[in-house]
């Protein structure tokens, strides 16, 4: 049974990028050793778009205040583009410190219930620690 899903940000400057997503995102995370971060992100969902080619995924997040959002990233410095009403919800994207784009949108769309977590026994080798310590 699925229980997760993990989604990979590619950067050129992927500390830069890390710091983002913990200091100003203020999501939560854990290293997994050497540095890497590994984010925890809300319920997520998936969707299947027609496409003339495989191997082509995205990544956007969504928030129930889109002019919040902005406005608490503009507060920190961060740029969006101009919020742009798509339909399905209204979007901007914001620039990674690597220089990268993230999609942000509040929707409109109907949302599925989310997935139950599946909980796990965890192992007693684990290494992971809280990035909240990490300095």
């Amino acid at each position: 049974m699925i229980s997760g899903a993990h989604t990979i940000v590619y950067s050129r400057k992927p500390e830069a990028d890390r710091a983002f997503f913990k200091k100003v995102l203020r999501l939560p995370g854990v290293d997994v050793g050497g540095g890497w971060l590994v984010f925890g992100l809300p319920p997520a969902e998936v969707a299947v778009h027609p496409s003339s080619k495989n191997n082509v995924h995205e990544l956007y997040l969504m928030c129930d205040d889109l002019d919040a959002f902005m406005a608490a990233l503009r507060r920190r410095r961060v740029k969006c583009t101009p919020a742009r009403d798509q339909g399905y919800g209204i979007f901007t994207q914001i620039t990674l410190p690597g220089g990268g784009k993230l999609g942000v949108y509040q929707p409109r769309h109907a949302r599925p219930r989310s997935m139950r977590p599946v909980s796990r026994p965890r192992r007693a080798h684990s290494r992971r620690k809280s990035t909240t310590t990490v300095r």
